[in-house]
């Protein structure tokens, strides 16, 4: 929705502006000059990636266009969930979840928060882990170690698609003069016609540069800044998992392990300590 209301106001602003001054809509139509910009900036974006990694673009762009769903009430489902699994390692040690990590599709345990079932790379990062301790084959040091090799790459690998967007909306206003210098060719080429004629390619050559600037910065780069944003906020709960495992590894009690993955998320996120208390209460009663 913020993606929408900002290209809104952007363009209507720019357009607006431009007819207050008395400026034509008509004269911005120029779709050859439209073909030459976004055709290249693709065709360069398209010859600059490999297939995998234009693949992770069309496959992040839904980040992008959809709202967050690293809300407050999914911290709180994250949350509740290790509480729930501290809570039965420590009264029947880690073997009493074996069954549960193991297929955590089919688990009573895993079912009552369907927001983390749902999230695959949450819910692997989660039981690969937590399968680990079951094992008891590394320590808290080690354990640290491999969490925070795997949320690197997790991040990297959500960058790279960010990466080549942001190229692409970088290349468009470069693009935009290469359309533009091409309309002064046009032009220079038709100085036999009349004057009329000329002022009308000298426009056309003109809206290349403005289009070019226009798509890359106010179309496709916000949408590779959203994705960045995501990409942060996917990482945010991969850490947060990690600081409470670490935790629990550690010997602390439940509760005070699920606090350490509170403290972790950004403020406008973090539930305050009464209201996960009263909410980890809540779902004790259940």
């Amino acid at each position: 929705m913020f993606l929408i209301i900002g290209y809104v106001i952007a363009l209507g602003a720019i357009f607006g502006g431009f007819m207050a001054e008395g400026g034509k809509l008509a004269a911005l139509i120029q779709p050859f000059e439209a073909l030459m910009i976004i055709g290249g900036a693709f065709g360069a974006f398209f010859a600059s990636t490999f297939p995998r990694s234009f693949k992770a673009v069309l496959k992040t762009l839904p980040m992008a266009l959809k709202g967050s769903k690293y809300t407050r009430a999914a911290y709180m489902e994250l949350l509740s969930l290790l509480n729930e699994i501290f809570g039965r390692i420590r009264q029947g040690g880690l073997m009493s979840i074996e069954a549960d990590v193991d297929d955590p599709q089919n688990s009573e345990l895993f079912k009552k928060y369907p927001t983390i079932l749902a999230d695959h790379h949450v819910l692997e990062f989660l039981t690969d882990y937590l399968r680990l301790m079951v094992g008891g084959t590394l320590g808290a040091f080690e354990m640290e170690n491999l969490m925070d090799v795997e949320i690197d790459t997790h991040h990297r690998e959500l960058e790279v698609p960010i990466h080549a967007l942001t190229r692409a909306a970088d290349g468009m206003p470069a693009f935009g003069i290469v359309a533009a210098v091409m309309g002064v060719v046009n032009v220079m080429s038709s100085v036999d016609k009349p004057p009329a004629v000329l002022g009308e390619l000298i426009a056309a050559a003109l809206v290349g540069t403005f289009l070019g600037i226009l798509l890359g910065y106010a179309v496709v780069s916000p949408i590779a800044a959203r994705m960045e944003d995501r990409a942060a906020e996917s990482s945010k709960m991969l850490e947060t998992i990690k600081v409470s495992l670490l935790a629990t590894m550690n010997a602390y009690p439940p509760q005070v392990a699920v606090e350490f993955g509170r403290k972790v998320l950004y403020s406008t996120e973090r539930p305050s300590f009464q209201e996960l208390d009263a909410h980890l209460r809540e779902m004790k009663g259940k």
